[in-house]
């Protein structure tokens, strides 16, 4: 079982910059991968981005490549989403996920956490 509570969510103005951390209790954080999605009233959850579970791999949605980084600390038992440039369509509530891959596909995770809320003003 592995637990995420993700942080860092809030109002921010475009061209503005978040930093997400989802921490994971557990001892067995540094063996799963790790990915982040949005989802936006109305929508379908969308990928963001992904990181395989030493972190030498990283994936990153279209929307959101260049602007967005995913980090993780294994000994601190976090994974972190960078987001900078931030536009008013990035505005949605994110979520980090635990998974055995470092899926794009929210289907390929077995752990979530509650969600952060990110509100991007125009």
């Amino acid at each position: 079982q592995v637990q995420l509570v993700e942080s860092g969510g809030g109002l921010v103005q475009a061209g503005g910059s978040l930093r997400l951390s989802c921490a994971a209790s557990g001892r067995t954080f540094s063996s799963y991968a790790m990915g982040w999605f949005c989802q936006a009233p109305g929508k379908e959850r969308e990928f963001v981005a992904a990181i395989t579970w030493s972190g030498t791999y990283t994936y990153n949605g279209d929307s959101v490549k260049g602007r967005f980084t995913i980090s993780r600390d294994n000994a601190k038992n976090t994974v972190y989403l960078q987001m900078n440039s931030l536009k008013p369509e990035d505005t949605a509530v994110y979520y980090c996920a635990a998974g055995k891959i470092a899926d794009s596909s929210p289907r390929g995770y077995d752990y979530w956490g509650q969600g952060t809320q990110v509100t991007v003003s125009s």
